[in-house]
């Protein structure tokens, strides 16, 4: 398969040691994917698990979801764009004197990472937000802070591909649509609600897809990160 010069696919490491994260990415191909770190990998294994992912040739979409005050998510970001990620995310609900806090912290760094907002997790559905006091759906909660981490100059934001459709049509074309909950046919649910096809979510304008366990649970990752791109390719436009 072709080298692609902007891998769409992000395979998220979704491991509980450093030990199976690097047994997995002997699998991949750097020019095919870039790679996802999250809460409990980071926890556990810290940087220099960034660090060594980094050195085989992956660019990293550190994912702490950071949401605190002002200065200390700032701080957190200087940090991340200090390690040398590609990506790096905060909260929408932190609002927006923290996601340009954030901003301003990364702008001005050698290799400064894309800046992104969570805006609904995709695993909550109108129950789940309606019991923590949110009004509307999630469609109507994703809309508003898409809105706001554009206008606070963020890159983009991660929302659900039952989203992106809407977002396209609301926010300028260069925003970046980061999507979890991406599914191949026939693959498992989990825990996520709100998912659609890899094909679906690039027809509707998806930048990024976030795709773990089809692919890390895969008894071959290799063949099923393969399928999943030559699924895509069709549809990116060059």
């Amino acid at each position: 398969m072709a080298e692609m010069t902007d891998p769409r696919v992000i395979v998220a490491l979704d491991f509980s040691e450093a030990a199976q994260a690097l047994a997995l990415v002997e699998y991949l191909d750097p020019a095919q994917c870039r790679l996802k770190v999250g809460k409990e990998l980071f926890t556990r294994s810290g940087p220099v698990l960034v660090e060594a992912l980094q050195e085989k040739g992956f660019e990293i979409f550190l994912d702490l979801k950071f949401h605190d005050i002002p200065n200390t998510v700032a701080k957190a970001c200087k940090a991340a764009a200090d390690l040398g990620v590609w990506m790096v995310n905060v909260h929408a609900m932190g609002g927006r004197k923290m996601m340009e806090a954030a901003r301003e912290a990364v702008a001005s760094t050698p290799h400064r990472p894309r800046l992104i907002a969570v805006t609904v997790l995709t695993s909550m559905g109108d129950a789940d937000l309606a019991e923590i006091g949110l009004q509307g759906s999630p469609e109507d909660n994703v809309r508003r802070l898409a809105g706001l981490a554009e206008s606070a100059g963020l890159d983009g934001v991660v929302c659900s591909p039952r989203e992106v459709d809407m977002l396209r049509n609301t926010i300028d074309r260069n925003f970046q649509l980061v999507t979890p909950g991406v599914r191949p046919v026939g693959a498992a649910l989990n825990d996520q609600t709100r998912v659609a096809t890899p094909a679906d979510a690039i027809r509707a304008g998806s930048s990024y897809l976030v795709i773990g366990r089809p692919i890390t649970q895969a008894d071959d990752p290799r063949v099923a990160l393969k399928a999943i791109n030559e699924g895509i390719l069709p549809l990116l436009s060059h």
